[in-house]
């Protein structure tokens, strides 16, 4: 997996809703933002859940950590680091960072979903075409 052990980065500002009375980032919406950076991670790739949805895979979540360091504030500038952690077999597995424009660290994550065959609803094998553009 030596070819995607670099983060891959995307960057968006904070907006108001997603912030509290004192302009904090809800601690529920770095969730969110991680399944931002996972979703333009597999976008990097030529892959999207679109395509995979429509092949008859879904991605359910099974595990989500997420380590808080700082606030993330309304309107800062922030980006999302998202890095695939090994070759996916039945999981995939990811880690992230969070980080402001000052680079200081926000928050870290990892999350683990599951391949899961649509019509027999149970996992699956991660697909080949899947294996196949992470050897690019």
């Amino acid at each position: 997996m030596e070819n995607h052990s670099k983060y891959d980065e995307i960057q968006f500002r904070v907006r108001y809703g997603e912030t509290d009375q004192m302009g904090v980032v809800y601690h529920g919406n770095y969730a969110q933002y991680f399944e931002i950076g996972r979703t333009e991670w597999l976008r990097s790739m030529g892959l999207s859940y679109r395509k995979m949805e429509e092949e008859g895979v879904m991605l359910p979540v099974v595990s989500l950590s997420i380590n808080y360091k700082k606030s993330a504030r309304y309107d800062d500038l922030i980006k999302v680091k998202t890095k695939l952690v090994k070759t996916p077999t039945v999981k995939i597995e990811f880690d992230y960072e969070i980080l402001n424009e000052n680079n200081e660290i926000l928050a870290t994550g990892n999350s683990i979903l599951v391949f899961m065959d649509v019509v027999k609803n149970r996992p699956t094998r991660c697909p080949k075409y899947i294996l196949d553009k992470l050897q690019i």
